[in-house]
């Protein structure tokens, strides 16, 4: 780790920033499936595979597809929750129509993904098999997470309570996330904890990524961060 991001890395938990007021744009239910179909074409996922082949995309759909129907009439609700149950039967994805989930939703594989109702994540985020983003707390401390965007989840992580994750986080493989992530953090282990601010530029791609100037000033400052000698 650069001399930089080891300094900060020792250091309390800062201010998370980016990710503490997400902002998610809602768009037409096809429009957000068509985002969420890019992101897997964007990693060389033949089309057909995508549509026929990868369990999480079904899951995305589905989901919605939900939201959809919920946000013309609660009639809609019977449907809804059969649909979803059948999801997560076949697939082990658990994704509650009440949560808010921006653009670009990749699931790469599937199997034992839950996420709760309360619980909000932004745009062009990444989730690994056997993830968990829940509620806990009690009385006012009482919630689910807010992840930001860009964000990707590793395999087995479990994040839960009312805490933010910011804007390009890293959470590895395995950790226990019960504490606000700062933007551009990668953090691991039970608890996690910070280990570098490298981001998640590398893990995280999508259409345009290149020319989006919420990355780009992100990446910057990740650039910054990092900057001196190794």
């Amino acid at each position: 780790m650069r001399q930089a991001a080891r300094q900060k890395a020792s250091t309390a938990w800062v201010q998370v920033g980016d990710g503490s007021h997400l902002e998610l744009h809602h768009t037409a239910w096809w429009r957000h499936i068509y985002r969420d179909f890019r992101r897997y074409r964007v990693t060389a996922d033949p089309p057909l595979r995508t549509l026929f082949l990868t369990q999480g995309f079904w899951a995305s759909c589905v989901y919605r597809l939900s939201r959809a129907l919920l946000g013309r009439t609660r009639l809609a609700w019977p449907v809804v929750a059969l649909a979803q149950k059948l999801v997560e039967i076949i697939t082990g994805i658990s994704l509650a129509a009440e949560c808010e989930i921006g653009d670009g939703l990749y699931i790469g594989h599937y199997g034992c993904i839950i996420v709760a109702p309360e619980s909000r994540i932004g745009h062009n985020c990444s989730l690994a098999q056997n993830v968990t983003i829940g509620v806990a707390g009690t009385g006012e401390q009482r919630g689910a997470p807010v992840i930001g965007n860009r964000v990707f989840i590793g395999a087995h992580s479990v994040i839960v309570g009312r805490l933010t994750v910011g804007d390009d986080a890293v959470v590895c493989a395995g950790s226990v996330v019960v504490r606000a992530v700062p933007a551009r953090a990668v953090v691991m282990g039970n608890p996690a904890r910070v280990v570098s601010y490298e981001g998640s530029f590398e893990y995280v791609f999508y259409d345009g990524m290149d020319l989006d100037p919420a990355r780009r000033a992100s990446l910057e400052k990740a650039r910054a961060l990092n900057a001196g000698p190794a």
